[in-house]
């Protein structure tokens, strides 16, 4: 999982897994055959816009057709589509628990989330797209702090800082939602607007 994701930072160029030891870092080309001597392709719009969604898509771990109905709910509100996608994509849970700093990874949120490692509001949440609302209390549940690789997360939480629409409490392994991401908190590898007209060309 870890070496293809790695696979796909090098070919965008851009370090997707969120890893320290991404292979991007010491491998900073292309894979395939020809290695560093290989010609980067000339890309149309079309190709430049679809590079984009394929970032955005893979920094995420989502599919098309839920990364499609993301962009169709994002359409359906007044407004800048673009940033509507990107808040959309930054509250899913899995990604709120990889924002706190429970994960190290997106890849690795995800999996907690799936083994049923957090608690939403005080109930069970295995769901990793669950939407997450303003003002919901992210926690880690009583029966998995001592799991795992728990233990040394709250050690490595009490010197992460977060995004400014999250708290962190880490000494009680929770954090809170205290709005919808905005401004600079909304940057990334990816160009949201070209993710929107390569959806209205399509």
């Amino acid at each position: 999982m870890i070496k293809g994701t790695c696979k796909q930072c090098r070919r965008e160029g851009v370090s997707l897994c969120g890893r320290d030891k991404c292979a991007l870092k010491r491998r900073p080309f292309a894979p395939g055959v020809h290695g560093p001597t290989a010609r980067k392709p000339r890309l149309s719009g079309f190709g430049t816009q679809l590079r984009e969604k394929q970032k955005a898509k893979r920094l995420y771990g989502i599919m098309e057709r839920q990364f499609r109905n993301y962009f169709e709910k994002a359409t359906q509100k007044k407004g800048d589509t673009g940033v509507f996608l990107v808040q959309q994509l930054e509250m899913r849970l899995d990604n709120v628990v990889y924002r706190l700093g429970f994960a190290m990874t997106r890849s690795q949120a995800r999996q907690m989330v799936s083994h049923g490692f957090f608690d939403v509001n005080g109930k069970k949440v295995d769901i990793p797209s669950y939407h997450c609302s303003i003002g919901e209390v992210i926690s880690v549940r009583e029966s998995k702090k001592a799991k795992g690789l728990m233990p040394s997360v709250a050690e490595r939480l009490a010197k992460h800082e977060v995004a400014n629409w999250l708290t962190l409490e880490p000494a009680k392994l929770s954090g809170k939602i205290l709005g919808m991401p905005e401004g600079a908190d909304l940057a990334s590898v990816f160009d949201p607007k070209l993710i929107v007209e390569f959806y209205s060309r399509t």
